[in-house]
């Protein structure tokens, strides 16, 4: 007798929707991306035109094969190593090389589905609620240094989740906080002139770039790709959706993401759970918001190709949208097992970062049930 179909596979595929409420949810997301992208793009010689052109281009295609606002992010420790030390496009490309080939691997023969087995789910919520308090102090930053869009930013959020409370109205304010912010813009520097996107290049690294970036770069990205785009992005599906999408198709969509974008000009991707909550929180619930969110990241290479004309948006803006993120993922987070092991990943993922929080908290969960079993 062969086992019931689940209901995805009775009711067919989830359909997509693009409401006012998908698209709200579509920009949920910004406030992760853009200043990492922005800060690349003004340290870094890459082409922001490709680089937008890229994440349109997989916007989409997350949206269409996930059927789920499953988000996608640069990659964080590579882009924060990146702005802090202006890597060159062949070491930037060689990382996205390197991690794409390692997680398609991983993903083809069923490893991540192994991992996720054998870490415990405190450990994965560690991981969630160390992402939060680091979303939480970027926010500040963005909030000391432009306050009056931020309070304007968090005002509208408040309001709107208030409205939605007491009257059912859509949360659709993740979407009117952008377009004050691109307003803003407009008004204190002009709207940006139109832009022709060039052809990709080809990005090839040398050996020199692979070296480097195989010391350098995948060592602390990878953990982090591991833990919050795979393991903490496949759990928090099933407590936002209801529905399973295994860890292994998420590291092979990265893989695959990396490898056929990084060699022209994209920089390197992945998923990420803090894009998927903040997402959420703001009305996605199908990939309709992904596909919207491409739409608009056309728009930005078309209109925003240079790291000036995307600086017309205030800081205060992202830091308004992180805040609510953050509180998002961190709600989940408290879904854990084990608020020792979870409580002391989340702190060192503050104070050192979440690589070490990661492994110590790891540690700390086999060394509790290790002594449980002997009671």
């Amino acid at each position: 007798m062969t086992e019931p179909m689940k209901a995805e596979e009775q009711n067919g595929p989830r359909p997509l929707r693009f409401t006012i409420a998908e698209f709200a949810g579509s920009v949920g997301d910004f406030g992760t991306i853009l200043p990492i992208v922005l800060g690349v793009a003004l340290v870094c010689e890459v082409n922001l035109a490709q680089i937008f052109l890229f994440f349109a281009l997989w916007y989409v295609i997350s949206g269409v094969y996930y059927r789920l606002p499953i988000p996608i992010e640069p990659l964080k420790a590579v882009g924060a190593i990146a702005i802090a030390e202006g890597l060159t496009t062949g070491e930037i490309a060689g990382a996205g090389m390197i991690i794409g080939v390692i997680f398609l691997a991983l993903g083809c023969c069923g490893s991540m589905t192994w991992l996720r087995d054998r870490i415990p789910v405190s450990v994965i919520r560690g991981v969630q609620a160390g992402l939060a308090l680091v979303l939480i102090r970027t926010s500040l930053g963005f909030l000391e240094s432009d306050p009056l869009f931020a309070g304007i930013s968090i005002a509208v959020v408040v309001l709107f989740f208030l409205a939605a409370l007491r009257w059912k109205v859509n949360d659709v304010s993740a979407l009117v906080v952008l377009a004050i912010g691109i307003g803003a813009g407009i008004i204190t520097a002009g709207i940006p002139q139109i832009s022709m996107i060039p052809l990709p290049t080809l990005v090839l690294p040398d050996v020199a770039d692979l070296v480097y970036a195989g010391l350098y770069l995948v060592p602390p990205q990878f953990p982090l790709t591991l833990t919050n785009a795979i393991l903490a992005t496949s759990l928090l599906t099933l407590d936002l959706f209801k529905t399973d999408v295994p860890p292994d198709r998420l590291s092979r969509t990265i893989g695959v993401m990396n490898l056929v974008s990084v060699p022209f000009g994209g920089f390197p991707m992945c998923h990420g759970a803090g894009g998927l909550a903040a997402q959420h929180r703001f009305g996605a619930r199908t990939g309709g918001a992904n596909v919207i969110a491409g739409a608009i990241f056309l728009g930005f290479a078309l209109f925003f190709a240079s790291p000036e004309s995307l600086a017309l948006i205030p800081l205060g803006v992202f830091g308004g949208l992180l805040i609510f993120a953050a509180v998002e993922l961190g709600k989940h987070s408290l879904k854990t097992d084990s608020y020792l092991v979870t409580g002391v990943i989340a702190v060192l993922a503050l104070l050192v970062n979440i690589t070490v929080g990661f492994v110590v908290g790891l540690l700390l969960a086999y060394a509790l049930r290790a002594w449980k079993k002997k009671e």
